[in-house]
């Protein structure tokens, strides 16, 4: 994935172009606050690239729209012969556009709403979740407005396909987005996840299928469930197309922020991507895609947060069992991350599918066994559906310093990796940033990437190590992860220290009521004889309350002993430094 001279000096006019359209927000100084630019800027973005789209074919779609006297149940019929008079799948019927509306500055607030009204219903949609009304409100009282809409005409805001090809206009509204997100500090991962963290997962979805796509291209379906402003399906588009320029990947997401579902939609149109399948709404408690299958599954869901919002939606669901999304169980109220978890494994293909999902720590082993994560973890270990789990740095995320890790979740695993999962620990494995940002002060470079796909295609346990960077791969069997829970009980006993029996059996002292965690690669018998009956030759086990539980302990297998230094080079380093502190002041008192 190397960038080369061509590709840095385009990122380099990207980012300038992005930079003079940023600019138009110093006349917003005084009636915006720097963290609320991107409110009047990517709207406005978005409607000059449209603008400056459609102007070649202003005239056909003003005609057509003259022509058609259809009923409002014609609507269909008369979108598709807009879109065609447009050339687009969006359209504009007003008169106006950016140059007429600066021609006629007096009546630049009607002319400007009878200018957004002529839009196509999917351009107006985003604009109603920008809340864009409001902000032309804004703008008028602030007296703005005409020099917001001049600066956009100038030459800075030019933005025609003849131009800008869409790649490249998706990669300027990106850096848009990322100024946007900067400027929330801490706020700024609710918006953004860079693109160092996307290129990994989608190089872990695809590197399976690199040589096929070479050879023949592909067709695929992708889905991000919580896609913010759509950067990991665009990523994806991305590295696959430049895996063979005839691959094709159409795009489905949902977002349940109304910015920045307008965000992943304008992007969308502005790409010539599938803005149709940018779907807003609470992907736990409203599924815009029920029933639907993907090739791909990219997401970072929020962890941390609570489903109390969904409670009432997602137990309705639960109790269709397997029928719906959420059949293995229900984790804790305080954390809905294993419920966008369980929602992506519904909507995987049967036999093919992939997913690359981000998870904090609580997925890997929070919950005794029976709880519902522990059942969540037990489905999709014993169903063979976790390929890889990856440990990132930590300090890698913008609103976030905690260990965060990749689920490589798969329905079509390769021969070789059947019945087992790969763990890898790629903690080690960045470079730091000059400049943080909010919590960001890592980054995965190229090499980064390059060693941890190194690390997961070889499927071993192995070390690797490259100059400063180091990544180490372990291969479980998928039973090493699961245990059972036995009950241990100590009966009573008379004085002579005798077991008392009622009807034959002995009676539990609930006092002594214990506990025992038994891997299931050992037999249960043989372990209650080796590890407690040497302890206590009157316990026995209570297997009617035996639970099955499943955990991965990430830390503790990685886990690298240090001993401890000695006592006397501890003590000569503190007779050094007392000696080095004495010559110090003995400098500074002049002795």
């Amino acid at each position: 994935m190397p960038i080369n001279e061509l590709q840095k000096q385009t990122n380099i006019n990207i980012q300038e172009k992005a930079n003079l359209i940023w600019e138009i927000a110093t006349h917003l100084v005084g009636l915006y606050k720097p963290h609320e630019y991107g409110k009047v800027i990517l709207p406005m973005t978005v409607l000059k690239r449209f603008d400056d789209a459609l102007a070649p074919t202003k005239q056909a779609v003003l005609d057509t729209n003259e022509k058609l006297h259809l009923s409002k149940a014609e609507t269909a019929i008369r979108d598709g012969a807009l879109c065609r008079a447009s050339g687009f799948s969006f359209y504009n019927t007003s008169k106006f556009d950016f140059a007429r509306l600066l021609a006629d500055p007096d009546n630049i607030e009607v002319n400007f709403d009878d200018y957004l009204k002529g839009y196509s219903d999917n351009v107006k949609d985003i604009l109603e979740n920008f809340k864009f009304a409001d902000e032309v409100k804004n703008m008028v009282k602030g007296k703005v407005l005409y020099v917001v809409i001049q600066e956009f005409n100038s030459k800075k805001g030019e933005m025609s396909p003849d131009k800008i090809t869409s790649a490249d206009m998706g990669y300027i509204f990106e850096e848009l987005i990322r100024k946007f997100s900067e400027s929330y500090n801490e706020e700024a991962g609710a918006h953004f996840t860079s693109r160092d963290i996307i290129y990994l997962m989608t190089e872990l979805l695809v590197s399976p299928e690199k040589d096929e796509i070479v050879r023949s291209g592909c067709y695929k379906t992708a889905y991000d469930m919580a896609m913010g402003t759509s950067q990991m399906l665009g990523c994806l588009t991305e590295r696959l197309q430049e895996i063979n320029p005839q691959a094709e990947l159409t795009c489905f997401g949902q977002e349940f922020n109304p910015e920045t579902y307008a965000i992943a939609k304008s992007d969308m149109l502005i790409k010539g991507g599938n803005a149709s399948g940018m779907k807003y709404g609470d992907t736990l408690s409203d599924d815009a895609f029920a029933g639907y299958e993907f090739d791909y599954i990219i997401s970072n869901p929020p962890f941390g947060i609570d489903w109390k919002r969904e409670k009432d939606a997602v137990e309705k669901e639960a109790k269709l069992g397997y029928d719906g999304r959420f059949g293995p169980g229900l984790p804790s109220i305080s954390d809905g991350q294993m419920l966008f978890m369980l929602n992506g494994v519904k909507k995987l293909k049967e036999g093919s599918g992939r997913m690359a999902i981000i998870q904090n720590g609580s997925s890997l082993f929070t919950g005794d066994a029976g709880s519902g994560p522990s059942e969540i973890r037990r489905y999709l270990i014993t169903s063979d559906l976790v390929e890889a789990i990856v440990q990132l740095p930590t300090d890698l995320f913008y609103n976030t310093g905690i260990a965060t890790y990749i689920w490589l979740i798969s329905k079509g695993k390769a021969a070789n990796r059947i019945g087992k999962v790969q763990l890898i620990d790629a903690s080690k494995c960045f470079v730091k940033r000059r400049k943080n940002i909010g919590n960001k002060r890592v980054d995965l470079s190229d090499d980064c990437i390059r060693l941890i796909i190194t690390a997961y295609n070889e499927f071993d346990n192995k070390a690797y190590t490259e100059g400063a960077l180091s990544v180490e791969s372990k291969v479980f069997e998928n039973d090493f992860f699961g245990y059972t829970k036995v009950t241990v009980e100590t009966p009573v006993t008379d004085e002579a220290g005798n077991p008392i029996l009622k009807k034959g059996k002995p009676q539990p002292d609930k006092a002594k009521s214990d506990t025992e965690i038994i891997p299931l690669s050992e037999n249960i018998d043989e372990y209650f004889a080796k590890n407690v009956f040497p302890y206590n030759s009157i316990a026995y086990m209570d297997r009617s309350k035996d639970k099955i539980g499943y955990e991965i302990p990430f830390t503790r297998l990685f886990y690298k002993f240090t001993p401890p230094r000695k006592s006397d080079e501890i003590f000569a380093e503190f007779k050094a430094l007392t000696a080095e502190e004495t010559d110090l002041m003995k400098e500074i008192l002049g002795e």
